[in-house]
């Protein structure tokens, strides 16, 4: 199979997966185990379910999508261009994220949740001054969803030094491991989530990740298997997230062995099944995934800010209702991050600064 054909399957996996962010983040404002967030209601184990049930394999998914396309990446370019392209595509946005959306989001965080009744420009200095749980929601400094951003950035510098190390010494695996090792590459990932953590997101645990996609789901042969197996084990990995689901919001009492098999069975068989379903059903290119792809990058750096902004608007209309403000806030927050998209892709210094090329749909 050629390359071309590969990078459909990645590439339309990678922007349906960030689509569920709207959902999952405006979710987040009524969780159960009491996170900070820039905006809380109250806890309700409903919505608390969606988050649960996207958490243990969606960003998992995108660390290990993302080793796989540094793969096919280093196959077209030298390490020093990878690297510069790096900057330009992490880099700059991360800044931009930091420096221009996180005071707005950390700033009606702290109105919400701590009455501040300072100016918007008054309360940069907090934002940037005072440094709690990194969470935003105390009008504290905070990286936001710009983490993963963050986080894609050292990993790729980091692996690409040990890949150019492999490359020294000239390993090159001969075949393909066996589709039951991959079960068993799972292991760590409970071991390393605790290493390297800062605010509950392991360095170490998404460095393997990368890794495995770069090393493991670049092999033909693994995908062929994951896509013959894909519905036996979406099966088997909705029943792990299911169980995880009941076992932490719904149980009273804590089975705290059998809720972390749960969750990291969940994080592991869904991230091999959803790249076989990927193979299966979404190895295609058309005019809906040309445009997605293009702009999901664009996606991810605006989505957050609009969740902020409308559920605390929405809330300061019609007051405590969760059905108006969940369904409120999912339709007005995909339509102006996808107006922010296009907006952005047709001004040259907010394409640089998002780390975007002007790509038009066709």
């Amino acid at each position: 199979m050629g390359l071309s054909m590969r990078k459909h399957y990645i590439d339309n996996l990678r922007w349906i997966t960030l689509l569920i962010l709207i959902p999952f983040h405006i979710s987040m404002a009524w969780n159960v185990w009491g996170e900070p967030n820039y905006i809380f209601f109250e806890g309700n184990r409903l919505i608390s379910s969606i988050v649960i049930f996207f958490s243990p394999y969606f960003m998992p998914l995108l660390f290990v999508l993302a080793g796989i396309s540094t793969r096919f990446a280093l196959e077209k370019r030298t390490i020093k261009e990878y690297l510069i392209e790096r900057v330009k595509r992490l880099f700059v946005p991360l800044v931009f994220g930091i420096l221009a959306l996180m005071p707005i989001m950390s700033y009606i965080g702290d109105r919400f949740n701590y009455s501040y009744d300072g100016g918007f420009f008054e309360h940069y200095v907090v934002f940037f001054t005072r440094f709690t749980d990194l969470t935003g929601a105390d009008g504290g400094f905070s990286p936001g969803q710009f983490w993963f951003i963050l986080y894609l950035l050292i990993i790729s510098v980091v692996s690409v030094g040990v890949l150019s190390l492999i490359k020294k010494v000239n390993f090159k695996p001969q075949k393909s491991i066996p589709f039951w090792l991959v079960f068993v590459l799972g292991l760590p990932l409970p071991l390393l989530s605790e290493c390297l953590s800062i605010g509950g997101k392991s360095l170490a645990e998404y460095t393997y990740l990368f890794l495995l996609g770069y090393f493991v789901f670049t092999d033909e042969k693994i995908v062929s298997k994951a896509e013959k197996n894909s519905r036996l084990l979406l099966c088997i990995g909705l029943a792990a997230t299911i169980l995880n689901v009941y076992l932490f919001i719904w149980v009273d009492k804590e089975y705290f062995l059998l809720n972390n098999i749960a969750n990291y069975s969940s994080e592991w068989i869904m991230v091999i099944a959803l790249i076989g379903l990927a193979k299966r059903y979404f190895n295609f290119n058309g005019k809906v995934s040309n445009y997605m792809k293009t702009r999901s990058f664009l996606f991810y750096i605006y989505h957050f800010i609009w969740v902020v902004l409308f559920q605390y608007l929405l809330y300061e209309i019609c007051g405590n209702h969760a059905l108006i403000i969940f369904a409120g806030t999912l339709i007005l927050s995909y339509f102006m991050t996808f107006v922010c998209c296009e907006i952005s892709m047709r001004i040259p210094f907010l394409r640089f600064v998002t780390g975007t090329k002007y790509t038009p749909n066709k």
